[in-house]
């Protein structure tokens, strides 16, 4: 019975651990943030095409958030995706563009912060 109980231990604790990833794809962020922010995300080639066409008009270039820490790497982009929306309705826009983003080490643990860098846009 303790085999059973040693073998349940490391297991949960192999899959707690697993899911605790600090950092996500470039792949994986971008097909994850845009279901998670309201506002309308536009790759970067998207992005130069719809101004091109006259369909965007950036507001602000180089907004720069860093989201609250979260417990998993996911929810990392849950905060930064409510920050975009915030500086995207504050700048009176309906749109972003993700221009850079990375997972910075902030303490000896090991925890990581998500930093953002977009422009916001108002788009038809």
């Amino acid at each position: 019975m303790k085999q059973v109980y040693t073998f349940l231990y490391i297991s949960f604790l192999l899959l707690f651990l697993s899911s605790c990833a600090t950092s996500m794809t470039p792949t994986q962020v971008n097909d994850t943030l845009p279901t998670l922010t309201k506002s309308f995300y536009y790759n970067q080639a998207q992005a130069i095409d719809a101004q091109n066409n006259n369909k965007c008009k950036v507001l602000v270039k180089g907004r720069n958030y860093v989201a609250p820490i979260g417990f998993a790497a996911e929810e990392d982009l849950r905060n930064g995706a409510k920050g975009i929306d915030e500086w995207v309705k504050m700048d009176g826009g309906n749109a972003f563009v993700l221009i850079n983003y990375k997972w910075v080490t902030v303490d000896q643990n090991g925890t990581t912060q998500l930093h953002l860098d977009f422009d916001t846009m108002k788009c038809e």
